[in-house]
């Protein structure tokens, strides 16, 4: 590779040591004119680019002690922002379930004969089920983001924590508003955007309670902070008479400085913008303004979270921010999509949190879904170790961790893959079995293929995917290749 093309190589990689190492190391045939300037410039944008990631080194650095700091006094961050909340006129409930948490919300719609509730974009609404339990009551929640009205429609659940219709295109699109709307079958984005905004406005019309999230509440100021791209969030928490906001406790940090540490961080690791187009901070119910509701409810709800802050290792992943940025970079998902997790909290994040909120025995499956390459707990903004906190599950399934998580002791355990991954285990760290089994491996990729729909493991693996074809030399191409040491 020519000097060139190193260099172009190396600003794709974003490689500032090696980058470095080139400007000042040029070929001796190129234009000493060109070369001096071109150097400059380059050693001035090395420069840059070392001087931006100290910067965020050092807001992740900040990001994550404000995180753990509210995590590890949360008893007392509760107290007092009940405390703080309740002296503002927010009226404060408590929920250790989602059935809990439901019931408060359905009993405040009973209270005041309300019949339906528009909800923002939140995922804590999601993980207790409540759109499925107010309508066995009898009562309606309409989603007004775009993205969660048209998942709704067509009966489907969030397939991603920020944007949950990713996986639809716009014919699709067109067809669900046509099936469940009766609009005409438009494809084009503006006909479309136009059909929902009609939809939404007729909903919006007599609107007397309204339903968000939490994105981060402030116990020293007894107020909470809403982020929102589209402004039917904000239709939600201004627009009605009563507002109800759903908070997992560890949502809670001391004070808005700490918050405002989060939100610099948060939409620019899951859209990529500098700053979120909407920002709600709601300190109170309206007094002798023109808008704003009347009454302010905020439940703070458990769901056994607190079970993963006792965990000396999952309570690392009570740190998240719902920002998205591990599943954009994991290649599982980006193959396979959020609804193979079938859970409301797919990805690199679900896996760690899901077993631990809704139990081993009902997502530990998902545990396989990761290839533990590491790149989630590169990009995680708050620095969550995902990749060593999913091995550490996996452990606690097959029964050799310690302190599991929820309902691990009621999982089945196959004892064929156990055994299995046991033998892979072995020769995987026996560098001369290795090497034989890599060369000889071709041998049993007829075998394998023929009678794939009867070996345990395999059978199951090729329901779903199609098994690999086996190279005679991979053995050869694997010391060949760059990077790689081959003992």
């Amino acid at each position: 590779m020519n000097w060139l093309n190193q260099f172009k190589s190396a600003l794709v990689s974003e490689d500032l040591d090696k980058i470095e190492y080139l400007t000042n190391h040029y070929p001796s045939k190129l234009n000493p004119d060109e070369l001096e300037c071109t150097a400059a410039l380059l050693k001035n944008s090395v420069e840059l680019f070392r001087t931006k990631q100290k910067e965020l080194e050092i807001e992740l650095s900040k990001a994550k002690k404000a995180k753990n700091n509210a995590l590890m006094s949360l008893s007392d961050r509760l107290i007092e922002f009940e405390k703080n909340a309740t002296a503002n006129g927010i009226k404060v409930h408590w929920a250790s379930s989602a059935t809990d948490a439901c019931e408060i919300i359905y009993e405040l719609m009973r209270q005041n004969n309300i019949k339906k509730i528009l909800k923002g974009k939140s995922m804590a609404s999601e993980e207790i089920g409540l759109n499925h339990y107010l309508a066995n009551k009898g009562l309606n929640a309409i989603e007004t983001d775009l993205g969660e009205l048209i998942i709704q429609l067509n009966d489907e659940a969030p397939v991603h924590i920020v944007v949950p219709a990713i996986h639809k295109n716009r014919n699709e699109i067109g067809k669900i508003f046509q099936e469940k709307l009766g609009a005409d079958l438009e494809n084009e984005p503006e006909k479309l955007n136009q059909i929902a905004r009609k939809h939404l406005r007729d909903q919006f019309e007599g609107l007397e309670m309204g339903l968000s999230g939490v994105n981060f509440a402030m116990s020293k100021e007894g107020a909470f902070w809403l982020i929102e791209n589209e402004g039917n969030g904000r239709m939600c928490t201004t627009a009605p008479q009563i507002h109800v906001a759903l908070c997992g406790i560890e949502k809670v940090m001391e004070s808005f400085e700490d918050a405002a540490t989060m939100v610099h961080l948060l939409t620019p690791s899951a859209t990529g913008q500098f700053i979120p187009t909407y920002n709600n901070i709601i300190t109170a119910p309206r007094n002798e303004e023109l808008d704003g509701p009347k009454e302010v409810h905020l439940i703070l709800f458990d769901h056994h979270r607190s079970d993963m802050l006792a965990h000396h290792d999952y309570y690392e992943a009570l740190r998240c921010i719902r920002c998205g940025a591990c599943m954009n970079f994991c290649p599982v998902y980006d193959k396979i999509g959020g609804h193979s997790y079938q859970t409301i909290y797919p990805g690199p994040i679900g896996e760690v949190i899901s077993p631990n909120i809704f139990g081993m025995e009902a997502t530990g499956d998902i545990l396989t879904f990761c290839s533990l390459c590491g790149r989630c707990s590169e990009v995680c903004p708050v620095r969550i170790p995902l990749a060593d906190l999913i091995r550490k599950l996996r452990a606690n399934k097959v029964g050799q961790g310690k302190n599991p998580p929820l309902s691990t002791q009621n999982g089945h355990k196959n004892r064929g893959e156990a055994f299995a991954m046991k033998q892979f285990a072995n020769v995987a760290t026996n560098g001369a079995l290795w090497r034989f089994s890599l060369s000889k491996a071709h041998l049993f990729n007829g075998a394998l293929h023929k009678f794939q729909n009867s070996i345990p493991v395999i059978k199951n693996w090729s329901k779903y995917k199609e098994l690999p074809q086996i190279k005679k030399d991979l053995y050869k191409e694997l010391e060949n290749m760059e990077g790689v040491r081959y003992e």
